[in-house]
């Protein structure tokens, strides 16, 4: 996996084997074999991770335009840092750390905010008739809520409830203290109850 003496991310045509049934391997076994060059591992990992990743990026960043790359940028990190990986977390708060900082990377490059289209992202569920319009708006403007918030405040709040992380698990993705994650929290839900609030009186 070598060219020109530099590493690069394999293509799922370096390897002929199917990633069904293998896709809940350990995670950690899998970093372990992708630092040792192994394609299949890492096609595992990356069919695993691309939809998680997908997801928290595009509720942290809301740049669909730069999710793929990120996610890629991401991996190619877990690609050629693997051997870097020494068991101290959980292998998805390493990698979640990673497309973290890279989303951070990546959207201070830009200035300009651009509409998201949710439902590219979000997970299907099955709603009611009588449901689906109010779900639907409520989902809207906890959108608009959201994109109130800091890059830093939506991280915490995709992490802890759309991932399921703990507030040690998000400090250490974030870099920080676990009282810089429950500050950013508290601001966060603050500022959300206070915009929805609002909004749903609005819609009134």
């Amino acid at each position: 996996m070598v060219d020109g003496g530099n590493a690069r991310m394999p293509d799922a045509a370096d390897t002929p084997h199917a990633a069904t049934g293998m896709v809940n391997e350990d995670d950690a076994r899998l970093i372990h074999l992708v630092a040792a060059g192994d394609p299949h591992a890492f096609e595992l990992l990356y069919r695993s991770y691309f939809p998680k990743l997908t997801r928290f990026l595009a509720r942290m960043t809301r740049r669909p335009d730069l999710i793929e790359e990120v996610v890629n940028d991401t991996m190619l990190v877990v690609w050629k840092r693997a051997d870097s990986f020494d068991g101290s977390c959980k292998p998805s708060t390493w990698i979640f750390g990673i497309a973290y900082h890279k989303g951070l990377k990546a959207v201070g490059r830009l200035d300009d905010p651009v509409e998201f289209d949710f439902e590219s992202t979000a997970d299907e569920r099955a709603h009611g008739p009588e449901s689906e319009a109010q779900y639907h708006e409520l989902r809207e403007q906890l959108l608009k809520a959201l994109d109130a918030l800091s890059v830093e405040q939506r991280a915490v709040v995709c992490l802890t409830y759309f991932h399921g992380l703990g507030y040690s698990e998000i400090a250490h993705v974030m870099e920080c203290s676990v009282n810089t994650v429950k500050t950013r929290m508290f601001r966060a839900r603050y500022r959300l109850e206070s915009l929805l609030v609002d909004r749903m009186e609005e819609m009134k």
